[in-house]
């Protein structure tokens, strides 16, 4: 058979881009031999609503294509915009009734047809070519996660996972790292090092030509071998390795490991496929996983916090819950579920530092207190370690102890944030933390407080007031709180002007796309060309749910999510937009969370470039969310932003 050159093409084409990137090499070209190229001009509809389907969906190889929906006033409106790599007309995969939007090319155009009889089989063989295109479909509707279409973001697959307790943990299957460095044994020292440093691992196994295992090199290795001199780094990388290798199958257990390794006296133990050095590596299995496996259960973090007697000691446990929410990640775990377990171990970490620092005080509290945790951390959506925001309140005293009493609170304060510094919590730059006298204040002086930021309405006190519509109370006594909760009901009550405000405040942050679903990064500062999740991501979604909640007059209620899930409640009408926010909210957290993980920081800010198309594709059908939202803000408010 005569070799395809346009079909190569094709196909070298298509696998940049999902869904075609997750098929299997014969499976792409089965479909690239299929495709039809088709040519339009600017202004050409490729399909038009009402129209009744076509048997083929799209991918856009080069130019640019509108999908648009008609408004009330039947008038053509662009709803997405998709160029190089973006899929679309996919309601024949999903349903047999017309077309429900019009796609129209905005510019010369080459799009390929991709034949439903070929690809449908695939997508129902292959779940994540499937999940992908369900995905790509519901986008397109008017709420990307509306319930008939509900797609998953991330992973996030609530309806799909539980979680399961073994009876005895030691049987349950030990963690294996199936992506793990191989080499071949004429490899030399110094490049299997530099591997070892680029992938990050404390491990490197030395395989034949077969992929069987021959030996294995850990950094001890390499500190007894080759720091001390015995063995020049430019010798083989044979020559240092630990051979034979200790080898099982997949289905060893955890108490196998452990006892296999403890009798050997090793590290590492390789996976192979029939158990023996014989057959082809599968993965490997490490101490260390082994025991953060072990000891990074929620139930034993939660006993180790309690029983922490120093902040050193917390701020090891603090290690652990990172590893806890990276393995929870790694298996896909509804965010949901992660962010209660993580809120929950952070809680009791600052309830833990505060015990601790009250017995080192010189007395008890003169009166009672509470301690608020506010931002992420109010809104039980704090999974990395952050920055501190914090306060604090107090009983009223009478005016000659109050600033005895505010001393006493203000040094514990000060103990407390320094202690929570220590284990990973970074001061707030703005000071916005209960060692600062403005943020510890009497109940009276509190409620004042709300009354002056409400009344004045700048937008400094509006900043201010929405970061104190999030707290939680993390330690104390919870009627001085309720009771400043009850009286920022009682003075919002009626008051327009101040919910105006707050809706001017968010849409101070648009949707952060560009002219053409070009992502708006940052323009000056160390972080310039970035992509900031946060601000142009996250905060809008956030700004957006609490003012929208304070407006039905929900108290109690201050996660996101959550807060659009009460909302979709009390607005049936605008049910499907509030559930996409809710999702998009989630999607948008643990896709901050990954990159911070994945780059040991906040995850604030991300490096476009090393995106796959998948991600940035998943990204934008979270912003159409945000831009939705917003214009549902802007139209109940009659307001937009201003300074």
């Amino acid at each position: 058979m005569a070799y395809n050159t346009i079909a190569s093409r094709i196909a070298d084409f298509l696998n940049a881009f999902p869904p075609f990137s997750l098929l299997e090499k014969d499976q792409l070209e089965k479909v690239s031999r299929e495709i039809s190229v088709q040519y339009f001009e600017k202004g050409k509809m490729i399909f038009q609503k009402g129209e009744a389907v076509h048997d083929c969906f799209y991918i856009v190889n080069k130019g640019a294509v509108d999908l648009q929906k008609y408004n009330e006033q039947q008038i053509p409106e662009t709803i997405d915009k998709c160029d190089e790599g973006d899929v679309f007309g996919l309601r024949p995969l999903f349903a047999k009734e017309n077309y429900q939007i019009n796609a129209i090319t905005s510019e010369e155009s080459v799009i390929y047809a991709i034949p439903l009889k070929i690809f449908k089989p695939l997508a129902i063989s292959n779940s994540r070519v499937g999940n992908f295109l369900m995905e790509s479909f519901a986008s397109n509707t008017r709420n990307p996660y509306a319930t008939e279409h509900r797609g998953k973001l991330f992973t996030e697959e609530d309806d799909e996972i539980s979680f399961k307790k073994e009876d005895l943990y030691e049987f349950q299957p030990v963690p294996i790292i199936k992506k793990m460095l191989t080499v071949k044994p004429e490899t030399s020292i110094r490049k299997a090092a530099k591997k070892m440093a680029k992938r990050k691992v404390g491990s490197v196994i030395v395989v034949s030509e077969e992929k069987a295992p021959l030996g294995i090199v850990t950094d001890v290795d390499f500190r007894q071998s080759v720091v001390t001199g015995k063995v020049s780094i430019d010798e083989n990388v044979s020559s240092i390795m630990h051979s034979p290798v200790i080898c099982y199958s997949k289905d060893i257990t955890l108490a196998q490991a452990q006892l296999t390794m403890m009798k050997h006296n090793i590290n590492h133990i390789c996976i192979t496929k029939d158990g023996t050095p014989n057959t082809k590596v599968k993965g490997i299995v490490s101490e260390h996983d082994i025991m953060v496996s072990q000891g990074n259960n929620p139930a034993v973090l939660m006993k180790a916090i309690k029983r922490a007697n120093s902040t050193k000691r917390l701020k090891k446990i603090r290690n652990r819950i990172m590893f806890l929410l990276e393995g929870y990640l790694r298996s896909n775990i509804p965010l949901t579920h992660i962010s209660k377990i993580v809120f929950e171990l952070n809680d009791a970490t600052i309830k833990r530092v505060i015990d601790r620092c009250l017995e080192k005080m010189e007395g008890p509290p003169p009166v009672n207190f509470a301690w608020m945790s506010l931002g992420s951390q109010g809104r039980k959506e704090q999974l990395l370690t952050t920055d501190q925001d914090n306060a604090l309140v107090f009983e009223d005293v009478a005016e000659e102890d109050l600033e005895e009493t505010r001393a006493y609170f203000l040094k514990l304060a000060t103990k407390v944030t320094k202690r929570l510094n220590i284990i990973g919590y970074e001061f707030c730059p703005a000071e916005m933390m209960a060692r600062n006298p403005k943020y510890c204040l009497t109940k009276s002086e509190w409620k004042s407080q709300f009354s002056e930021w409400v009344s004045t309405s700048g937008n400094d006190e509006i900043l201010l007031c929405q970061i104190f519509f999030d707290f939680d109370i993390s330690y104390g006594d919870v009627s001085l709180t309720n009771s400043i909760s009850e009286h920022v009901f009682d003075i919002l009550k009626g008051n327009r002007n101040f919910l105006n405000r707050l809706a001017a405040q968010a849409l101070r942050n648009p949707s952060p796309l560009g002219f053409f679903r070009q992502f708006l990064v940052e323009q000056d500062g160390e972080n310039k060309d970035f992509f900031d999740i946060k601000k142009r991501g996250i905060m809008p979604l956030t700004d957006a749910g609490r003012l929208l909640i304070l407006e039905h007059r929900v108290k109690n209620i201050s996660n996101t999510a959550e807060r659009f899930e009460k909302l979709a409640q009390l607005e049936p009408n605008n049910k499907e937009i509030y559930l996409a926010c809710a999702y998009s909210s989630k999607a948008l957290i643990k896709f901050r969370t990954k990159q911070g993980l994945l780059h040991k920081d906040s995850g604030r800010y991300i490096d476009l470039q090393t995106l796959s198309k998948e991600d940035k594709i998943k990204l934008k059908r979270c912003f159409k969310t945000i831009k939705e939202i917003q214009e549902l803000i802007k139209l109940r408010f009659e307001t937009t932003y201003y300074l």
